[in-house]
């Protein structure tokens, strides 16, 4: 019996072996892609949730003593934020946020513009 297979057994494995390869490097491909989305998804959740931190804390400095701190550091787990106020145009107090990540190397600035008749942020934008 072994003699009237003619090499059928061969071509067979190497033929499922083609299709298991193929099958497997589409499904790496869109795993690793996926994986890099995910990557800079993290990323870009954390640099909000930095820049809305820093936002409410000094928000809720200048809500306690009336003014703002011409400069200063908000130390975070995976990197900080440089603020820095310029002088005021009528009831508007323009503060400059510079968020460092410690663990990528990213550098994005964001601007706040607060009211000072009710000491609230009224516009943000991010600068990129």
């Amino acid at each position: 019996m072994k003699n009237n297979e003619s090499g059928f057994t061969y071509p067979l494995t190497l033929c499922l072996l083609i299709i298991f390869l193929l099958f497997l490097s589409s499904r790496i491909e869109v795993f690793l892609s996926e994986r890099k989305i995910a990557h800079e998804t993290n990323t870009i959740m954390l640099e909000e949730y930095y820049f809305l931190s820093s936002v409410k804390k000094i928000e809720s400095i200048y809500q306690k003593t009336g003014i703002l701190p011409a400069k200063g550091t908000l130390p975070y787990v995976k990197g900080n934020i440089d603020y820095q106020t310029e002088t005021p145009i009528g009831y508007i107090q323009k503060v400059n946020f510079t968020l460092h990540l410690n663990t990528d190397g990213i550098t994005v600035n964001g601007r706040g513009y607060f009211d000072t008749r009710t000491k609230r942020l009224s516009k943000w934008l991010e600068l990129k």
